[in-house]
């Protein structure tokens, strides 16, 4: 005689699981839809970006290289011979990496008031080339990368897909894990087999790697971000945790007096090296007859990024800023950043990145591939999820995820609307069983 009393719990916690699991794999689908697209486009331009250097050396080898002669002219020979071929209305800056060979970059405002490069041959004063600063290759890329050079209405695109990301690889790690039929050693041995189950396998597993190591790169980039960055940026601001960087402003001295010969830029960068800065060095001119040089280091290394204001006229170091001397939260924002452009630990984190790369372009492939060879012909293929209530659990997942990620909160509020209004009229999204 069977116990009945014993065997119903056993089939209810059955079928639960199963509900919440097809439930899962329902807004991983749909988040996916979304996603990978743009994560596929974001591999392709970050991985590019992380070798900014290594082909700007080749695409602008004319201009960043020079044959080294006799002897340096002074900055100020060298801007003066900018101003006979080009319309200057302001100096922004230059930067030098104080190494014979190679080229002056000079930052500036052409009569259309348009951010500009040139390079110039220290040794010859010659204008090796002059280029708007945003149409130069490298900074074309980050654009479509971070905007899909649409502006602020663009980043709104990319920063929904990096927070539905995060969602997308938390239901997809749920999805992957261990359960049933599918082992532990099932999970971690590398795809085989042939078709869609080759496919979902591959998908699968490098889902997992992906999320390991492309998780840490979005959360990495969420503080460039307009919504979630923004809103970081207010929590520090209300704080006192931004960054303390004489770069943007706030309680930085001017020069000693208004009136005298000012220092030339060479004596600048003097300053900068007697100071222990590590080259390149980068300044910015005094804005006005009371203000003062602004000089850095322009290391990749974050914690090298030494900051000077020295006065136009004595050439006396005003003020330093170390990196240290940012608040903490500062610092792990910015050593973020340089982790996720790949250069926080040298060689090793533009190689893990790479591979972050390479895997997500696997798995959107892998994980379009699975869709197509599953879906029913003329259909989406989404998948059958329980028609049931959110549980309290659930409810305060959902809007625990709405406040921390907001772009995913609103996003989900107007595709809820949406599948209210219009979606359940037509018989969209509603699901299918898989095969």
């Amino acid at each position: 005689m069977t116990d009945a009393t014993a065997s119903a719990p056993a089939a209810s916690e059955k079928t639960a699981g199963g509900a919440f699991y097809r439930l899962v794999w329902k807004w991983h689908f749909l988040a996916s839809l979304y996603v990978l697209p743009f994560m596929a486009m974001l591999a392709v331009t970050g991985g590019i970006y992380l070798y900014k250097p290594h082909i700007e050396e080749v695409i602008y080898a004319d201009r960043l290289n020079v044959a080294v002669g006799p002897e340096r002219q002074s900055y100020e020979a060298q801007l003066a011979a900018l101003s006979k071929v080009a319309d200057v209305t302001r100096i922004r800056g230059i930067e030098t990496e104080d190494a014979p060979g190679r080229a002056t970059l000079v930052t500036y405002d052409d009569a259309d008031k348009i951010r500009t490069y040139a390079w110039i041959d220290p040794y010859t004063t010659e204008v090796l080339a002059t280029q708007p600063r945003d149409e130069t290759a490298m900074r074309v890329l980050r654009k479509f990368h971070g905007e899909l050079l649409l502006g602020d209405f663009g980043t709104k695109f990319v920063e929904l897909a990096a927070h539905w990301a995060i969602v997308m690889f938390v239901t997809g790690i749920y999805l992957w894990w261990p359960r049933g039929q599918r082992t532990v050693k099932k999970a971690f041995t590398p795809p085989a087999g042939r078709g869609r189950s080759f496919w979902r396998e591959t998908h699968l597993f490098t889902g997992f790697l992906a999320a390991v190591l492309v998780l840490p790169i979005i959360f990495a980039g969420l503080p460039w971000t307009d919504v979630w960055g923004g809103g970081l940026g207010m929590i520090q601001e209300r704080t006192g945790t931004t960054t303390k960087s004489l770069r943007f402003g706030g309680d930085v001295p001017g020069s000693t007096t208004a009136d005298g010969t000012p220092i030339s830029y060479d004596a600048v960068f003097a300053v900068a090296k007697a100071q222990g800065l590590v080259p390149p060095y980068e300044t910015r001119p005094p804005r006005d007859a009371a203000a003062a040089y602004w000089v850095r280091s322009a290391s990749v290394n974050r914690a090298e990024q030494t900051e000077l204001i020295v006065d136009q006229y004595s050439g006396a170091v005003l003020k330093r800023h170390d990196f240290a001397d940012n608040p903490a939260l500062a610092r792990v924002v910015s050593q973020g950043i340089s982790f996720h452009q790949g250069e926080l630990y040298g060689w090793l984190n533009l190689a893990q990145n790479t591979l972050a790369v390479i895997l997500t372009l696997i798995l959107s492939v892998s994980g379009f591939v699975a869709w197509w060879m599953r879906r029913p012909a003329g259909s989406l293929g989404v998948p059958a999820a329980p028609q049931a209530s959110l549980g309290i659990g659930m409810i305060v997942l959902v809007i625990g995820l709405g406040i921390l990620f907001p772009l995913v909160g609103a996003s989900l509020i107007v595709a809820l609307c949406l599948d209210w209004l219009i979606f359940r009229r037509l018989g969209w999204f509603q699901g299918h069983q898989a095969n």
